[in-house]
Order: structure tokens, then sequence, then C-alpha cells
């Protein structure tokens, strides 16, 4: 067999050519795509809250992520136009170019409608409520055969319709059934995280706010939601009834975090 000859066939050359060129642009794509990645390389998202607008976005710009405004709420003792909450958390790895969904404090506060609860799983009622600007506050829990179900809904103690016209922002408490045979839950790891994130974990465990100790470095409360806990009770992994109460103790000082959570 002539090989010299078929490589001198123009119909042998078009193929070798063509797949030539599909070879490079295979390896031009792999290696773009190598760079827009990091190849899986990941980085610590900035902490945007109690930033402005503007000191928000170039704080994304250094730290390789974009922002996004998600939502606004009204929080009376916080600065107006500053970022309330993020999500991602502060701290948490992602990959660059990751948006950042901001909650940024409002000037005045949307009136918001009560949504209906009743019938929920807690879980369900608490995303139901940011859905509609309000927080959940505590967890009330009564004797009943469905663990979790949300039996009423109130505020200040007393029975709130669905329908009624609230303040964005606004504290909602369930009331929710709990079987004295499925009444366990385990506490959350809450050292290293910050002030809201560590609320929030706390009741998606089933488990209420007990007192909040800050030490003297929290002077205003900005400092509070940039706060981060540093000590629990009862402590994580325990197991616990559902409802009962943690208590946190809450710094800006990094040094006063355990070796482990500052890793």
């Amino acid at each position: 067999m002539d090989i010299k000859k078929i490589l001198n066939n123009w119909i042998v050359k078009n193929v070798l050519l063509a797949v030539a060129a599909v070879l490079v642009v295979v390896t031009l794509v792999s290696i773009f795509l190598s760079l827009g990645t990091q190849h899986g390389k990941e980085i610590e998202v900035p902490d945007f809250t109690n930033m402005t607008w503007s000191e928000a976005r170039r704080a994304a710009s250094d730290g390789g992520v974009r922002i996004v405004l998600a939502d606004s709420v009204y929080v009376k003792r916080l600065k107006p136009g500053v970022v309330y909450l993020q999500t991602p958390e502060a701290g948490e790895h992602v990959k660059r170019g990751r948006r950042i969904r901001l909650t940024v404090n409002t000037m005045v506060p949307k009136e918001v409608e009560m949504p209906s609860l009743v019938g929920y799983s807690m879980r369900q009622a608490k995303a139901e409520l940011a859905r509609h600007g309000l927080t959940l506050g505590r967890l009330i829990y009564v004797r009943d055969i469905a663990t979790n179900s949300v039996l009423r809904q109130q505020r200040g103690g007393v029975d709130i319709k669905a329908g009624t016209i609230l303040a964005s922002g606004s504290t909602i408490n369930l009331v929710v059934g709990l079987n004295p045979n499925d009444n366990m839950t385990y506490t959350p790891k809450l050292v290293g995280k910050q002030y809201l994130p560590a609320v929030d974990q706390t009741l998606e465990s089933s488990l209420n706010v007990g007192k909040l100790h800050f030490d003297e470095t929290v002077k205003t409360y900005a400092d509070s939601v940039s706060a981060f806990v540093y000590q629990q009770r009862p402590t994580a992994s325990e197991k616990v009834r559902m409802g009962t109460e943690v208590t946190m103790s809450l710094t800006t000082d990094p040094a006063k975090l355990p070796s482990a959570a500052r890793k």
C-alpha cells in the first residue's frame, strides 16, 4: 500500500484537515472553559451585611462574585439602604462569579398580607412567611398527632387571620403540633455563624432562640448583625426536645472563636 499516495489524495487530505480543525476547536473550548470555571476552584463569600449597595458592589467586584437584589425588608433599628441578609452566607465557598442574593433594609416598611399557614409543615410555613416579607418568631409546641404541623398563627399571643395587612418584617409565632413519639431533634452547630443565620438554623432545627448574650464589642444593632456565635447551650449535636431554647453568646472579636471554628 502506497501511504504517500493515499495521503496525497484530496479526499483524505480534506478529512484529515477537518479532524485537525475539530481537535483544535475542542482544545480551545476546553482551555476557555477551564479558565472560566477556574478548574472548580472556589472562593469565600464576602460579608455584605451592613454595607450600602455601592459598597456591596465594590466588595463583590473585589471578591470575584456578583450581587443581585433579592428582596427588601424594614428593620427599624437598622440603617436604611444597607444589606440585612445575604444568600449564600458570608464565609461559604462558591465558584467565582456566583450570584449572591441580598436583602436590603428599606426606608419605610412595606405593607404585606398575612398568608394562611394552618396545615403547613413548620418549614413550609417558615418559607411562606419569608416569601411574604414576614419573620418567624417562636415555635409554640402543643400535643398533637402530627409533629411540626402548623395549628395556629399568632402575633403578640393573639391568633391572626389570613389576609390581615401587616408591616413587612413583622414577627409571627406558630403554634405547631408535637407527637410524644416524635418529639426529639439535634442541636445544630452554631459556633462561627453570624447572628441572623444562627437564628435561622435554630428555627430550622425545630428549636427556639433563648437568651442572647452580646459581649462588649457589640454596641449597635448593626454590630449585632455582624456578630457571630462563640458559645452555645445546648452544644452542637445534643439530642433535645423540640422547642428547646438555645442560648447563644455573640461577639465581633474573632479571637473569641474556638480554634476549630476559625478554619
